[in-house]
């Protein structure tokens, strides 16, 4: 499975699709769509994609991300984004309670039947990412330091070039409440920013 920054922050990118299904697909599998091959698909599923990339967009340019990612930059330069994202889906799992009516276990019952149903028009590396997510239940790992290490583990096992990511862990319990204060000044921000599209 390819590393991809954006694909990381995927609790995040289901979240903001509220409870659209087609805007849900299209949010899950926009990194493995490349050009005209998203034409192929529904206009919802379209709209999906599209606001992958606007929330894309607009967490990279954020100065409170920006500020999160410098914290970890001399360590693991151009990965620091990806380790960003997964410390912010992290307090997302965390606080979970503060954005859903549903338990996290709830949502990602719900989410998985939502994929499972759309499965076979899934891009093949978007199918492979689903597998991986429900064999490790990555919702509810996101919510434990010990879960968090493993998916940073994992990815560092497929980078091309030595990350350290496996050692990312250590840096978000290090820097534990400035990260969570950035999330908290953050979300809220790109929530607002999701519902005026």
């Amino acid at each position: 499975m390819a590393l991809s920054q954006s694909t990381m922050n995927f609790l995040a990118h289901l979240y903001l699709s509220g409870n659209e299904e087609e805007l849900m697909i299209g949010n899950f599998i926009a990194d493995h769509v490349k050009g005209k091959q998203a034409m192929s698909y529904s206009d919802g599923i379209i709209k999906g994609i599209q606001l992958h990339r606007q929330i894309d967009t607009y967490t990279d340019q954020h100065p409170t991300v920006l500020q999160s990612k410098i914290r970890l930059r001399e360590k693991y330069r151009h990965y620091a984004g990806v380790i960003v994202d997964i410390f912010y889906d992290h307090f997302l799992a965390v606080y979970w309670q503060h954005y859903s009516p549903l338990t996290l276990s709830q949502y990602s019952t719900k989410v998985y039947e939502v994929i499972q149903k759309y499965h076979p028009i899934l891009p093949e590396k978007s199918a492979m990412f689903f597998q991986y997510v429900q064999k490790y239940d990555i919702f509810e790992a996101y919510s434990q330091i010990e879960g968090i290490h493993r998916v940073l583990t994992g990815m560092s096992r497929r980078t091309p070039f030595q990350s350290g990511m496996e050692n990312a862990s250590e840096d978000l319990l290090a820097h534990y409440t400035l990260f969570e204060q950035e999330f908290k000044l953050f979300f809220p921000q790109l929530v607002d920013f999701v519902n005026v599209r």
